[in-house]
């Protein structure tokens, strides 16, 4: 009788998880994510002056109020509530 000879790879375990350990610290090299931001959105992002100014008024308008100062003149904030419910 003869006995013929499967194709019975070498098995060594160890070998074999090293190897899986390899090939997935490669893989997550070569997985990273990467941004890029345009300059237009950089442009966009940065503060406009006239959100600065008018942060500017609020607080000198709060500090008005704080201390008493801020008077409210009725004739033009009706003048002003006209021209905006015109529009």
């Amino acid at each position: 009788m003869k006995i013929n000879k499967i194709n019975i790879p070498a098995i060594n375990p160890y070998k074999t998880n090293q190897l899986k350990a390899e090939q997935a610290k490669e893989q997550a090299k070569i997985k990273t994510d990467k941004l890029e931001i345009s300059s237009a959105a950089k442009q966009l992002s940065e503060t406009s002056p006239i959100t600065t100014e008018r942060n500017e008024r609020v607080q000198q308008l709060k500090a008005q109020i704080e201390s008493g100062n801020y008077k409210v003149e009725p004739e033009t904030l009706a003048a002003n509530l006209i021209k905006y419910y015109k529009k």
